[in-house]
């Protein structure tokens, strides 16, 4: 048992390290890409192959990161009571909020009066951990039956009149950058909770075959059939064109783009197709890679065993080089800046910036600079057993 556990975390942490650095990309791109808020890089007509893929590989990230923090919660199922368990969810969870509301949102807008809280993918983890608090006290078949109904049911709720839609449905839903003041303050709702809360339900109910009763053999069958049939059951869906993404694909004058325009799926929120073609290769990457142990994987187990860490640092590490890049072209410090979709982001100029190549040297150069400070959080981690250490 404790070799398979050893084995089980190494290649989950591979995976949870590969999309973090991607995950990066796409937040460079966002800072420093002159065309991040000119137009949508998954827009057939005014993208290129190379924008397109940009952003598009950066979908893997948050399904993956939730499915697998599912999967996280059943493995600490295997070692913890139910209610050691349930009041470390509801803390976490909490925590997350409160972090996404005035540490992620203060990273993205350098804004000290807060005049926008945006609530993106922690937030979305943090309310879907402290509601696993109480869903695993229910019976594992319910949580996978509950877990399939929300996953592969919620898109009926598209054909739900819009009138009929508000804040509450925003927050449990729609999100897709919904807005609403309190007081002098607004709340920007990108992340809804109840499709993620499904996808971290069936990561839960995934972590089973991690098991001590699932050998790697049995482990890497299921692993391979299900990321298979998430990926066929994709383009089935797809091509018929009628359920499962509230936009359809259009056949273009030209192949490659009728391609792009096949593949560009839904995120705010996450429809289905979203999340089977994002979970599908995951899964197998997870079959491939879990006896896989050279140095490369070992520089992205890094990362992956510390993601909140990461996460939080490169947020403000890309936003102090994004200021500095901001006065280097001529402007002041105190320069006010227009607000970007309602949210005041400081030192961001749509329509300034630099080429796709910059950006992704600013990319690899952030995930460089950033690997001795994740390595040593991650060996203090190892070394010691303070309590606070499992909330960073």
């Amino acid at each position: 048992m404790e070799a398979l556990t050893k084995k089980r975390i190494y290649s989950i942490d591979l995976l949870r390290g590969l999309v973090m650095i991607i995950m990066a990309l796409d937040h460079t791109r966002d800072f420093f890409h002159f065309d991040a808020f000119l137009h949508d890089p998954l827009d057939v007509q005014t993208t290129t192959v190379y924008l397109y893929f940009t952003r598009w590989v950066t979908h893997f990230c948050a399904p993956i990161f939730v499915f697998l923090a599912g999967t996280s919660i059943y493995l600490q199922s295997l070692r913890k009571s139910k209610n050691a368990l349930s009041t470390f969810l509801l803390k976490r969870g909490l925590w997350l909020i409160f972090i996404e509301l005035f540490v992620i949102s203060f990273a993205w807008t350098f804004d000290f009066n807060f005049h926008v809280f945006v609530m993106q993918v922690i937030w979305a983890i943090g309310i879907s951990m402290l509601l696993m608090g109480a869903i695993i006290r229910l019976p594992y078949k319910l949580i996978l039956v509950f877990g399939l109904l929300i996953v592969f049911g919620h898109n009926i709720l598209d054909y739900i009149d819009s009138t009929h839609q508000g804040f509450f449905w925003d927050l449990v839903r729609n999100g897709n950058f919904g807005t609403y003041p309190i007081g002098s303050h607004k709340l920007t709702i990108i992340y809804p909770f109840l499709p993620w809360l499904g996808l971290m339900m069936l990561g839960y109910c995934f972590g089973k075959i991690y098991s001590p009763e699932f050998n790697f053999s049995r482990r890497k069958k299921i692993l391979v059939w299900t990321g298979a049939g998430l990926i066929l059951f994709f383009v089935v869906l797809r091509l018929l064109n009628s359920y499962g993404n509230p936009s359809s694909w259009v056949p273009q004058s030209a192949w490659l783009q009728t391609i792009l325009s096949f593949m560009d799926v839904h995120k705010y929120p996450p429809s289905l197709l979203f999340m089977c073609i994002t979970i599908g290769p995951g899964l197998i990457f997870l079959s491939l890679f879990e006896n896989t142990n050279n140095r490369l994987t070992q520089v992205i187990n890094v990362y992956g065993r510390v993601p909140f860490f990461y996460y939080v640092l490169h947020f403000y590490m890309l936003h102090i080089l994004c200021m500095i890049l901001f006065v280097v072209r001529g402007h002041e410090i105190t320069e006010s800046t227009p607000d970007i979709y309602g949210i005041p982001f400081r030192y961001l100029i749509v329509g300034e910036g630099y080429s796709l190549k910059i950006v992704y040297v600013i990319w690899i150069s952030i995930v460089i600079l950033l690997y001795p400070l994740c390595k040593w959080f991650s060996d203090l981690k190892k070394r010691k057993n303070y309590w606070w250490l499992s909330y960073l």
